[in-house]
């Protein structure tokens, strides 16, 4: 509450008041550009885990969950840093496909059943050579077989990065013990990002790795914050952003 004393003024404010150790300047921007610049709050969370898990270039990787907004947006940050094939996980098969028409013949769907031991072979017939790498974004709602489906097709010496929010039975563990001491596998939990990731991903939109336009923007002024949260709750396709612009009038 002392905190509120001096920054009350949120977001929808056109000028806010903020610590300065909770802001990143990115740079000169252009206005009419700016609503896409939101697309950051989605692709600095897996920016955060492919960090966390050491992406290197050329390497395989499996976003388990890809068509939710963190899961898309990680398979087109993990394609900027250069993965040679990106298996991208998903119940819906529409969904998958808008990833690879707007991201290339680097992205590989993979619809999943639900069938444990069924999707695990999917994701490795569709690899097509040792997985290096799993991150998982699968929410609270999936369950442990989902999680496994993906992590158990990582290669010995692999490495999982789990950002999700999947529960074991009865609160028990996801992931075997055994199988995870005898393959030599690094298993990391991740939560966000570190600072310097903002300004990374920044130079990386700058050098034109990644490409802010290939987000769907609509955007609404302040006085149609209703409206905006009714498009936000009907356009969830991966790549669909809505924005508020405090800084335009209703037109």
């Amino acid at each position: 509450m002392p905190l509120h004393r001096f920054y009350h003024h949120g977001s929808f404010a056109e000028q806010m008041l903020v610590p300065t150790e909770c802001v990143t300047p990115i740079g000169e921007i252009d206005s009419e550009d700016a609503g896409r610049w939101v697309a950051l709050g989605q692709l600095l969370v897996p920016y955060g885990g492919l960090l966390a898990g050491n992406l290197r270039a050329g390497e395989t990787l499996v976003v388990n969950g890809a068509t939710g907004g963190f899961g898309s947006a990680g398979v087109a940050v993990a394609l900027a840093m250069g993965a040679g094939r990106v298996v991208a996980t998903g119940r819906n098969e529409q969904k998958l496909e808008v990833l690879r028409t707007r991201l290339g013949p680097r992205v590989v769907p993979a619809r999943m059943t639900g069938a444990e031991a069924d999707d695990r072979q999917k994701i490795i017939d569709l690899a097509e050579g040792p997985i290096d790498f799993v991150l998982d974004f699968l929410p609270r709602e999936a369950v442990a077989s989902q999680v496994l489906a993906a992590a158990l097709t990582v290669r010995h010496g692999g490495r999982i990065v789990l950002m999700g929010g999947v529960r074991g039975a009865a609160g028990g563990p996801v992931l075997p013990y055994d199988w995870m001491m005898h393959n030599d596998i690094t298993v990391r939990g991740k939560w966000m990002y570190p600072r310097e990731a903002v300004v990374q991903m920044v130079r990386m939109v700058r050098a034109g790795l990644l490409d802010l336009s290939q987000f769907d923007l609509a955007e609404f002024c302040l006085d149609q914050a209703n409206e905006a949260i009714a498009h936000a709750a009907a356009t969830s396709e991966p790549y669909q952003l809505t924005a508020l612009r405090p800084d335009r009038l209703q037109s």
